[in-house]
């Protein structure tokens, strides 16, 4: 059962924390309102202003986990709370005015919210933007046109929109500086500056962001002939440093789970494209369905 559980927070952490977060700040306003009738349900003989004080802490828990700023760190705080939750449980069941079956009970609630709390911590951790430190993605791939012609359609990067999805516009704003606008949830935008640093025709195009981005991000894209003649190798390679708080949230929603897979898609949409002159979609056929028989199709058209 613990190994199930562990799958589903690694599936959504975002998910869990969201519920632990609404669950502190519900358990919070119950100590705070209702003390007394929360040590009674129980089973525990305990003092108003005692509970009142753990509620101020499971409230503002909540609210620091639901804020999406350091979500891992106030995690590890619920856990500590749990901890002391548990220490006091642990007390009242060797008190002979309490109810020991109650407390049996909450002492097994608590004991599983603590699992959860450490799980979801844990996973939020290992997340690089959930610390605001930088993401590194390398990707590679092989495309049927002569690195000319992918060079040539890659530096107009006013059509990137046309295979990126999340991006909404990239406009020329001065002499080798672009104005990039990516589409977050909930109508929200990602806007930053950006600057080539080098520029060689046919072999190489790297970035940077300027001062002032709401995503710091630098990389470069190698166009390499291919062996055999058969095409060209383009080697994606980014630095991606998400702000921390709600527009970090946002980023990381951006970004996905997993950056390097997003790169991949994008990749797949940029290689049909110049081959064929088109993406693959299935919006508007009068047969198409909403999903297609293989998940690794509709990650290629609809991502």
């Amino acid at each position: 059962m613990r190994n199930g559980i562990a799958k589903k927070v690694a599936s959504n952490p975002d998910q869990l924390a969201q519920f632990l977060g609404w669950f502190s700040i519900g358990l919070g306003l119950a100590e705070l309102a209702a003390p007394r009738a929360l040590s009674r349900l129980i089973g525990i003989k305990s003092s108003p202003g005692l509970l009142r004080l753990y509620g101020l802490r499971e409230v503002a828990s909540g609210i620091g986990i639901l804020s999406g700023q350091r979500t891992d760190r106030w995690l590890q705080a619920r856990v500590a709370g749990d901890a002391l939750d548990l220490a006091t449980l642990g007390s009242a069941m060797r008190a002979s005015e309490s109810s020991r079956g109650k407390v049996a009970l909450a002492t097994a609630a608590v004991a599983g919210v603590t699992a959860l709390d450490a799980l979801c911590a844990t996973q939020m951790s290992k997340r690089p933007f959930a610390k605001g430190e930088p993401v590194f993605v390398s990707k590679t791939l092989t495309i049927n046109r002569s690195p000319q012609e992918v060079y040539r359609f890659w530096r107009n990067f006013e059509q990137f929109p046309r295979f990126m999805n999340h991006l909404e516009s990239v406009r020329e704003t001065g002499p080798g500086r672009w104005h990039w606008v990516a589409k977050g949830p909930a109508g929200m935008k990602v806007e930053w500056d950006a600057e080539i640093s080098e520029d060689k025709p046919n072999e190489r195009i790297a970035w940077r962001s300027l001062e002032g981005a709401d995503v710091d991000n630098a990389g470069e894209v190698r166009f390499e002939p291919a062996t055999g003649k058969r095409g060209t190798v383009i080697r994606v390679q980014m630095r991606y440093n998400p702000p921390a708080g709600k527009l970090g949230a946002v980023v990381a929603k951006l970004l996905g789970e997993a950056p390097e897979k997003q790169i991949t898609v994008d990749l797949l949409r940029f290689k049909q494209l110049i081959e064929t002159g088109e993406v693959a979609r299935t919006e508007g056929q009068p047969a198409g369905r909403s999903q297609s028989t293989s998940r690794k199709y509709d990650d290629f058209v609809r991502a």
